[in-house]
């Protein structure tokens, strides 16, 4: 929350608010008369309130830090309070930056084994209370492996999300050394959470089900091109490159499947998934490595994660239409046709299907609200560790 001191010539109580739920957490700040300012005037820590009206106050994990307005960085701590170190990492191909708040140091490394140890030894020293850096198909992979082993908290999180955040602060020009930076701030402010170090069986087959995914994607294209084709022999071309893709899906199927039998976790997980009608091997084992929250969030919070909870679209008296989207949209493309079979084979989703369809809901609306009701029933399945039954389901 932003104070100026065009509209505000002295603030007795500071305004608080906590970033990450937009819940004001402290009593707002109100104008007095002029004749009262010198008179009971209150301070924060050594410096009057009224000096830092061009100031905002935000509170972040119970603490309030004061951020100047103009350079959008923290400039003051409440007495006492210990200023806690967040990283910002911005990665490309060769090298990667890194910034630290609330020193604002910016520092450069090569992006290999050498560049990763001088930066391990850096923030062995600062000591950082959250590390964040951008998903950027692959490069971060290794730097956040390694930062993790050490013991440091690492988020990775969507590009979309920072750029989202540099915008809503007015941050427009981009360069690798600003973009560490506001990584960094949406570091301190948002504080996303630090994501469970992942092994190498786990990278592994998260590594498999991305190839997956590829070829699929291979075999689509080449299957569409097959449809507008005349010439003999680009067809025979296409049909021999639809059985090699076909050939590396089956392979790659195989080594999915012996991974998760080799981790007895993901085999009941997976045996659980699969006893529901409507989901095959395929679908249990994409949900449990795509989605290995599955059994851990409630039914709002999972829906939400996939994309498939309906959004309110309101303002003032304008109340618009409701809309899924965002989430896991691979998760969602994976669901699409299990929720079709299950339509037609499972007993509940099928009575429940025809329901929204019986009081007016079209078609589609109908199956993205039977492909939530398969994944919550999904869900609690694996959270209570029970297998399919249509009574309790």
């Amino acid at each position: 929350m932003y104070i100026t001191g065009d509209k505000l010539k002295y603030v007795s109580v500071v305004v608080a608010g906590d970033v990450r739920t937009g819940r004001l957490v402290e009593a707002v700040g109100r104008e007095q008369p002029a004749s009262k300012q010198r008179r009971d005037r209150p301070t924060l820590g050594k410096q009057p309130v009224g000096s830092l009206i061009r100031r905002r106050f935000i509170t972040i994990s119970a603490r309030t830090v004061a951020w100047d307005i103009l350079s959008n960085e923290p400039v003051y701590a409440r007495k006492g309070t210990k200023m806690e170190n967040y990283i910002g990492i911005d990665i490309s191909k060769r090298y990667f930056d890194l910034h630290c708040l609330p020193e604002g140091k910016q520092h450069q490394f090569e992006n290999n084994q050498k560049g990763i140890q001088q930066c391990l030894k850096l923030l062995a020293d600062i000591k950082p209370k959250l590390v964040v850096m951008e998903s950027t198909g692959g490069y971060e992979i290794t730097l956040a492996c390694k930062l993790q082993a050490v013991g440091l908290p690492v988020a990775v999180v969507n590009p979309r999300q920072i750029r989202d955040f540099a915008k809503a602060i007015g941050q427009i020009a981009k360069t690798d050394k600003i973009d560490a930076k506001v990584i960094a701030k949406f570091a301190s402010m948002v504080e996303p959470p630090a994501r469970e170090v992942m092994d190498d069986k786990a990278r592994q087959l998260k590594g498999l089900v991305t190839r997956r995914d590829q070829l699929t994607e291979m075999h689509v294209a080449e299957s569409n091109r097959m449809e507008h084709v005349v010439d003999r022999s680009i067809a025979h071309s296409i049909k021999a490159i639809l059985k090699v893709i076909e050939r590396q899906i089956s392979d790659i199927d195989k080594q999915i499947a012996e991974h998760i039998r080799q981790d007895e976790h993901l085999r009941r997980k997976a045996d659980i998934v699969d006893s529901a009608p409507g989901i095959g091997n395929t679908t249990a084992f994409m949900l449990v490595t795509k989605l290995p929250e599955i059994g851990t969030l409630n039914r709002r919070q999972i829906a939400a994660l996939v994309g498939v909870a309906p959004m309110n679209r309101d303002s003032g008296a304008f109340r618009g239409k409701r809309m899924t989207g965002g989430g896991r949209s691979s998760v969602r493309s994976s669901l699409f046709m299990p929720t079709l079979v299950a339509i037609k084979h499972n007993p509940v989703i099928r009575e429940f299907y025809q329901r929204l369809l019986s009081v007016g809901k079209t078609k589609m609306t109908a199956v993205i609200a039977a492909m939530r009701k398969l994944l919550t029933i999904l869900n609690t399945m694996v959270a209570k560790n029970e297998f399919w039954n249509p009574k309790i389901a």
